[in-house]
């Protein structure tokens, strides 16, 4: 799949599907092969993949996948046996609203080809895996394109702060957050891009960076806690960060840290992004308060890259993502328009 980036996250070989091993990276770029929907639930799990839109399109995958697992003749066993697959995959991350949107999909498109035979099924669910993949991939462009014109006010190059891995590496290909990042350094709009390493993960550091040195945007790390005082210094002209799920209402959650950075883009005036595709948008929610948070092994915080830094003893929390408020958002960035506040109004027009 065509996807103008240097990254392939995803690459679908026709039985199976490989995702680029992203707790490796930067070091080491290998691929993991998952022939069967429980290795892509662990996948998803363990975060070889992650990512919102990554997630989902390795869902539906997984769901296509199942289907061609089942080696049976009743429909009624292969209707059990997809349903089964459908739960354990959609057990698999709790936060990325992505991951039940791609697999409702995939049970719509089971529904609506029960009457025909089960290869003839089998082939429908694949033939819709890889049409969502190419849509995730569209969607990413025109999210960067509509980036652009969300600093079409901003006067010569713009310094932008990002925080974990919105890039080609979230998604099927090109990337959200990054994504505007890069459309606006294909109109050379990029003075540097500061990047936050994403404590415990470093989805920053080992990710974001890394796609920005493959594709030559200029760029420089910083740990977390180092974002004010480049926001003091006038080194960040605005932030642009992806989501997971966004409630109805504008809030949006993402990786760990982004409330943070809400707050203090706030405090110092400076515009504050959230870049996702509509699909992230959850109507069945009224507020972030409702959105799951998933809180993660606590051996991320006391390893760095498998070195432990934190005895046993210490007791230590992991919750993996944090809700900046609609209050705090300059714009939602997406595929069919930038949207403006008030949120729950305008949120509720594009459906």
């Amino acid at each position: 799949m065509e996807t103008d980036s240097k990254v392939q996250t995803l690459i679908w070989d026709g039985r199976s599907l490989m995702l680029i091993d992203q707790r490796k990276l930067p070091f080491i770029k290998e691929y993991v092969i998952c022939d069967t929907y429980e290795k892509v639930a662990v996948a998803i799990k363990d975060m070889v993949v992650r990512g919102a839109p990554a997630i989902g399109v390795s869902a539906a995958y997984g769901a296509a996948i199942a289907g061609m697992q089942y080696e049976g003749v009743s429909k009624k066993d292969f209707t059990r046996f997809f349903e089964k697959a459908v739960s354990f995959l959609a057990a698999s991350r709790p936060t990325a609203v992505n991951l039940s949107w791609a697999l409702k999909k995939m049970k719509e498109v089971f529904i609506k080809y029960e009457h025909l035979g089960i290869e003839a099924i089998k082939k429908k669910l694949i033939d819709e895996a890889k049409l969502m993949e190419s849509e995730d991939i569209s969607i990413n462009k025109k999210i960067g394109e509509n980036g652009t014109h969300a600093f079409k006010n901003f006067k010569g190059k713009v310094k932008i702060l990002t925080h974990c891995n919105a890039g080609a590496l979230a998604t099927a290909g090109y990337g959200t957050a990054l994504g505007v990042i890069r459309s606006l350094a294909l109109i050379d709009k990029i003075k540097h891009v500061v990047v936050d390493e994403t404590r415990p993960y470093l989805q920053g550091a080992r990710l974001t960076a890394w796609e920005l040195y493959q594709e030559k945007i200029p760029f420089f790390i910083i740990t977390d806690n180092m974002a004010a005082y480049m926001m003091s210094k006038g080194e960040v002209d605005g932030v642009v960060v992806g989501a997971d799920r966004i409630a109805s209402n504008g809030d949006s959650a993402n990786k760990i840290g982004t409330l943070g950075l809400s707050i203090l883009a706030s405090y110092y005036r400076i515009p504050f992004f959230i870049a996702a595709p509509i699909s992230t948008i959850d109507m069945n929610i009224e507020s972030g308060t409702e959105i799951p948070i998933e809180e993660r092994d606590g051996r991320e915080v006391r390893e760095v890259m498998g070195k432990k830094i934190i005895s046993d003893e210490m007791p230590v929390r992991n919750p993996s993502f944090d809700v900046s408020p609609a209050e705090n958002i300059t714009a939602i960035i997406t595929e069919k328009k930038v949207i403006l506040p008030p949120f729950k109004e305008n949120i509720r027009k594009l459906f």
